[in-house]
């Protein structure tokens, strides 16, 4: 990487990989609602949540998928590509005291195109709990 300039499309290459990994806490949650207004009762009220198919309190599934764009924007390819999509399955839940680790690695390098695409993936405790596909636009040394 080249100070604020990540990854140029021409340093990009099938299978390389980079992670974040972050530990759910109770403000992110609470932030993360005041945020997105996203208020819904399993994931601001344990009562609530208690009576729900998980049985307690769960993190917002986007926050869990915020943790993908942090490796994009600033490790793989980082600083300076554009997020153009992304598809997201969400295969179970995050709970507070998880450390989630999202997982991006290079598929796909259209250098023609500048683009590339990525296989996304969150983890909590070696488990799947989200996995995608992402599709960036990343800058070429020429431009």
């Amino acid at each position: 990487m080249f100070g604020q300039q990540g990854y140029y499309i021409e340093d990009l290459s099938e299978g390389m990989e980079a992670s974040f990994s972050k530990t759910v806490t109770e403000a992110d949650i609470v932030l993360f609602a005041g945020v997105s207004g996203d208020t819904n009762p399993v994931h601001i009220d344990e009562e609530a949540a208690k009576k729900s198919v998980f049985e307690g309190r769960i993190a917002h599934g986007m926050l869990t998928a915020s943790y993908l764009s942090t490796v994009l924007g600033t490790r793989l390819p980082g600083p300076g590509c554009i997020y153009l999509s992304q598809s997201l399955r969400f295969k179970g839940p995050v709970r507070i005291g998880d450390t989630v680790t999202a997982i991006v690695r290079v598929r796909e390098v259209m250098v023609s195109k500048k683009r590339v695409i990525l296989e996304t993936l969150c983890q909590v405790r070696g488990k799947d709990v989200l996995d995608g596909e992402a599709t960036v636009m990343v800058s070429s040394r020429d431009q």
